[in-house]
This record gives C-alpha cells, sequence and structure tokens, in this order.
C-alpha cells in the first residue's frame, strides 16, 4: 500500500524550516504532497503560482514529492489523493493548540486522514515566514532563513513593490 502525505501551508515564503520538514516527511511517505492554500484571509507578499513556482525549484531534487495548488479543504484534497496524512510543524507550545483544533477538525472531516507532528529543528524554531518578510522590508539579511533563490525573490518582490 502506497504512503500518501500531505504537507499544507501557505508558505509565503518557503523557509528553511519549511524545507527540512519537506526533507524529513518526504522520507516518511511514498508520495508526499506539498499542497500551497488560497487563505483568503491571508495577505500573502506572493500570489500562488509565485508560490508554487519557487517551490517547485526548491525540491526539485526531491523525487517523491508533488507542488500542488489546493483551493478546497485540505480534508477533501486528501481524499481526492488518498492521502492518510497530514503532515505539520511545532515550533514552540503556541502552535500546538492552533495545530491541535486543525487536526480534530480535520479528522471530523475525513476519518481517513491522520495529523503527524513533527518538532522542528531547533535551529529554525525561532522565526516564520512573517518575520522573514519584515526582516527582508528593512533590507535585513535574511539568508540564514530562507536559501538564496527564494532570497533574491523576495527582495525583488519588495523591491518592485516600492516602486
Amino acid at each position: 500500500m502506497t504512503k500518501i502525505g500531505i504537507y499544507p501551508g501557505s508558505f509565503d515564503p518557503l523557509t528553511y524550516g519549511h524545507l527540512d520538514l519537506i526533507k524529513r516527511g518526504s522520507r516518511l511517505f511514498d508520495k508526499l504532497y506539498i499542497a500551497i492554500s488560497i487563505n483568503p484571509a491571508k495577505k500573502t507578499l506572493f500570489t500562488v503560482e509565485e508560490r508554487k513556482a519557487m517551490m517547485e525549484e526548491v525540491v526539485k531534487d526531491i523525487p517523491n514529492v508533488e507542488v500542488v495548488i489546493c483551493d478546497k479543504l485540505i480534508s477533501q484534497f486528501a481524499k481526492e489523493v488518498h492521502a492518510t496524512c497530514l503532515l505539520r510543524g511545532l515550533r514552540a507550545v503556541t502552535d500546538f493548540e492552533f495545530e491541535l483544533q486543525m487536526a480534530s477538525t480535520n479528522t471530523m472531516l475525513n476519518p481517513n486522514v491522520d495529523t503527524i507532528f513533527m518538532m522542528t529543528k531547533t535551529e529554525y524554531s525561532y522565526f516564520s515566514s512573517s518575520m522573514v518578510k519584515e526582516i527582508a522590508q528593512f533590507n535585513g539579511d535574511i539568508s540564514s532563513f530562507v536559501p538564496p533563490f527564494i532570497a533574491e525573490k523576495i527582495y525583488e518582490k519588495l523591491s518592485n513593490k516600492r516602486k
């Protein structure tokens, strides 16, 4: 039986923390979907198509990973692709309450899907995509938070927004 997992998120932008979970998650599943979500409540820097293209570039050497845009409930998408697990990262205790609510809701909507929580490695536990964007807005060095390709795209996007 093929083990299929989904790592959902907005990934605006992808960070080394996300990439770490993708690499570790890809070892747990035969197929791992990276589901880039469309969340109307979130104001994103990059369009969903831009986020997908950036993610595909960064994970191109991980053969069992596929990047998709998810415009539906993750529980519905899981049914469609026959996934049995959602992969979620936890940076700190503060993440747990929100993630627990999401996991419980997803299981209610799709009883065939479980959520696996992975602790983020310590070196990635203190920052978020929002923090990376804020640092970049003030021309700070984000090289320790995101891959070089992503950093370039962030600075480019912010530069174009200022014009």
